[in-house]
């Protein structure tokens, strides 16, 4: 195939968006960091580190041809389920927030379950490449996927990690639409997920009262609901140009750990409509760049891989949002290339690469 330029347009915007979160990680987290650590450059100094490896990442992984994913697709996957369960057991796993979700290295986390929904998007889009005929036959091609993609969901859920593992069944979902599963199994198995996902709740209560708080966070405003009102409470004085950067009211001890899954409200909150809309721009322009990659990449492979791994980036980005604004319950999701985290940012950075290499395969 012919080969063609890197898409510059999506390389600089998550350059950019990516250099806006470590600004804004440091304007949001200063005053924990002080707290906490003594030094309120602790989260600016790890971000950066990450934000610089990444750069050097999304280049390397732009210059690999994607198709040697294809070849060791079984692999990657069996190294990211070990993690997963490596990563449960005490000692090797690290609790934070609740979840042994992390690797603990020094003083940066490594959370596996971001590389496996990496993993999971390569190996699904080599068996729906191998078998492009396969969602006539639910038995052959669907069962064994939603088998595969539930077993990864439950061993995450184990951590508990309801927000990624929801992320990433969602995505592998999105991947079999496109491939041309019929909408009637779509609804079909949308109400087993239903019942599932009430059987989650009645497991574990605190889902409930997240439930709860969501639909009115007043009635535990001081607890379920602590979150939701706080950040509402940031991002309703941000008007038409923000309160200004640094200037941020709710960063002090009022929204907890603002640098992670709630950054967005800062962001509103000290940059305005403005900023929401220089965001959205960027965001725009990564998620049309991605998918006009995918619409023009005529190897099934390379378009069912560069679509999960877009549209796992847009639902994460959107369920995000979702939640700061109050329109979902909490779920613990960051925002990409925004909040902090070394393992969502590179994995960001890294997948980004991954749909470079695939821009210069187009038709």
């Amino acid at each position: 195939m012919k080969k063609n330029r890197m898409e510059l347009t999506l390389f600089i915007s998550v350059i950019i968006i990516s250099l806006i979160g470590v600004l804004m990680i440091y304007s949001s987290s200063y005053i924990w960091a002080e707290y906490k650590y003594n030094d309120p450059y602790k989260y600016l100094k790890n971000q950066f580190l990450f934000f610089i490896i990444g750069i050097f990442l999304m280049i390397f992984m732009s210059r690999i041809d994607y198709k040697k994913y294809f070849k060791y697709s079984n692999k990657i996957l069996i190294v990211c389920i070990t993690l997963l369960i490596l990563v449960l057991i005490p000692g090797i796993g690290t609790v934070r927030n609740g979840s042994r979700s992390w690797f603990g290295i020094g003083s940066f986390g490594i959370q596996p379950s971001e590389f496996a929904k990496l993993g999971l998007i390569i190996f699904t889009s080599k068996y729906l490449s191998n078998n492009p005929n396969c969602m006539k036959d639910i038995k052959k091609g669907v069962i064994p996927i939603l088998l595969l993609t539930l077993s990864i969901f439950g061993i995450i859920m184990l951590q508990p990690d309801f927000g990624t593992g929801t992320i990433l069944v969602m995505t592998i979902i999105g991947i079999l639409f496109v491939a041309g599963l019929n909408v009637k199994i779509f609804v079909k198995f949308g109400i087993v997920g239903l019942i599932g996902i009430v059987v989650l709740v009645i497991i574990a209560p605190y889902r409930l009262k997240r439930i709860l708080s969501f639909l009115n966070p007043w009635s535990d405003p001081l607890g379920s609901g602590f979150q939701i009102i706080q950040s509402l409470y940031s991002i309703g004085p941000g008007g038409l140009f923000g309160l200004g950067i640094g200037n941020s009211i709710q960063k002090h001890f009022y929204l907890p750990e603002p640098q992670t899954d709630f950054i967005f409200s800062i962001i509103s909150e000290e940059f305005g409509f403005m900023g929401i809309i220089i965001l959205s721009i960027l965001f725009i322009l990564i998620f049309y760049s991605c998918l006009k990659i995918s619409m023009k990449c005529n190897d099934l492979f390379g378009k069912y891989l560069s679509f999960g791994i877009t549209f796992g980036l847009i639902f994460q980005s959107v369920l995000n949002l979702c939640v700061v604004v109050g329109l979902v319950p909490v779920t613990g999701v960051t925002l990409p290339f925004l909040s902090y985290g070394g393992s969502s940012l590179l994995i960001s950075m890294a997948s980004m690469g991954i749909v470079l290499n695939i821009s210069r395969y187009e038709k």
